[in-house]
């Protein structure tokens, strides 16, 4: 059975349940009509898998790190809509354990692959 490169990789397996948080969180939004957070969200949660699989697709190891890069500014963005939405009340203070510890080790990955690709 064929299977692509980033399938195998951790980041992308983390970044793919942050995204179902990030989906979770922006269901919770529309509930209370703020599209446009639910929107923001779901889009740089993708943002996060997507450039791992992306730059998986890479022909260079330069070119995979540095859509890693994109990953990991993406994860600072979902940080940073889910601190905001806590500070608001908008989400409980429950995700940010849940979220943010998860995006905190998934950049810590991030970083230590880049270490092993020759950019």
């Amino acid at each position: 059975m064929s299977k692509f490169r980033f399938e195998d990789l951790e980041i992308w397996k983390i970044a793919i349940e942050i995204l179902d948080m990030c989906m979770e969180i922006a269901d919770i939004l529309e509930q209370t009509h703020l599209y446009k957070f639910a929107e923001q969200l779901r889009a740089a949660g993708l943002s996060i898998s997507n450039n791992i699989a992306e730059g998986s697709g890479s022909n260079s190891d330069k070119e995979f790190y540095r859509f890693l890069n994109y990953s990991r500014r993406s994860s600072f963005e979902v940080a940073n809509i889910t601190m905001y939405l806590i500070h608001k009340q908008i989400i409980g203070i429950d995700w940010k354990s849940k979220m943010v510890d998860k995006l905190d080790i998934l950049c810590r990955k991030i970083s230590n692959f880049q270490k092993t690709l020759k950019g």
